[in-house]
């Protein structure tokens, strides 16, 4: 039997010029079965990629989207790769593909948010992976915290071959902190509530390094309820090419930490302790070994597991 992740993929073969009508997945009633008895709707994601020349990591990108086991619809915003990407993305019917020039990655995950069609939406980069029943545990946290608009996770940080190196454990951001210092949330392991684009809250496509950051504290000076889910839902891969070490990415940092306050950016030493002192109350510092599983470049078809005798939870790039 087809699950329905299936159905949408093969929905999305056939209508890849336009956006997916949104549909219901409420399981059908059946006399003799009340609507008490029935099953709640699934929760459908909109999972958003930018892509640009990076066919390889791709491909294990849609892989771990594409075995969650919910309803998901996979958008995949390319700029016109030239590696060899358009050969096989076309006609690949896990996603919905886009091919079109845009200004930058958060213009396309901006242009793949207005067509999602999901209740929680997410943006995956190539290079990052959903770990085995992340968006299973992320649908449920939603449903039991009706409040919460925008969620963050935990997430691992691993090397080219999939290799652990550390992990990153999140706190709810506060306003100051995300203003003056680098972001303490990774967005492959945040997930958000289709309101809150509704609500007009994209990326701000002028920034080309540090959108994330710029996107968090909108969110939070639109008062927007944020939560943590304490899981690690997702892995971020250090490949050596990440934006993030790009030199522009650092004149870009210090030009967004001049836009704070003088005397905010004055008493940055005092909010990176106040930061670091809710790192260790919250428990951010200790964790007992553990085990995931993602794709690999040597193996596309199946999870490889890894086991993590030994956390780090130290950043260090």
């Amino acid at each position: 039997m087809r699950n329905a992740t299936s159905i949408l993929a093969n929905d999305a073969a056939s209508t890849r010029t336009g956006p997916l009508e949104p549909r219901s997945f409420r399981p059908a009633w059946r006399p003799g079965r009340t609507l008490a008895e029935s099953k709640p709707p699934l929760m459908r994601f909109s999972i958003i990629t930018p892509s640009f020349r990076n066919s390889d990591w791709l491909k294990l990108c849609i892989a771990s989207v594409r075995d969650q086991g919910v309803a998901v619809e996979h958008i995949v915003q390319d700029a016109g790769s030239d590696d060899g990407t358009l050969d096989w993305l076309c006609s690949d019917t896990r996603v919905r593909p886009f091919v079109e020039k845009d200004e930058g990655m958060y213009d396309a995950i901006n242009r793949g948010l207005r067509r999602a069609s999901g209740e929680l939406l997410a943006y995956l980069n190539c290079d990052e992976q959903y770990l085995a029943g992340a968006l299973a545990a992320v649908e449920a946290h939603f449903r039991e915290h009706k409040d919460t608009d925008v969620l963050f996770c935990d997430a691992v940080v691993v090397d080219s071959k999939g290799n652990y190196l550390w992990h990153r454990k999140t706190l709810r951001p506060l306003p100051w902190h995300t203003w003056i210092c680098p972001l303490s949330v990774l967005t492959c392991a945040t997930f958000f509530r289709r309101s809150v684009v509704e609500r007009g809250l994209l990326f701000d496509p002028r920034w080309r390094y540090v959108g994330d950051s710029a996107w968090v504290k909108r969110l939070l000076q639109a008062r927007v309820q944020m939560g943590v889910l304490r899981r690690f839902t997702s892995a971020f891969t250090h490949s050596g090419g990440n934006l993030s070490l790009d030199p522009k990415a650092q004149i870009e940092v210090a030009a967004y930490f001049q836009e704070a306050p003088r005397w905010l950016r004055a008493v940055r030493p005092a909010v990176l302790l106040h930061h670091r002192l809710r790192r260790w109350l919250g428990g951010i510092y200790s964790q007992r070994s553990f085990d995931f599983a993602l794709y690999t470049q040597e193996n596309l078809c199946r999870r490889t597991s890894r086991h993590v005798a030994r956390p780090v939870f130290r950043w260090r790039w």
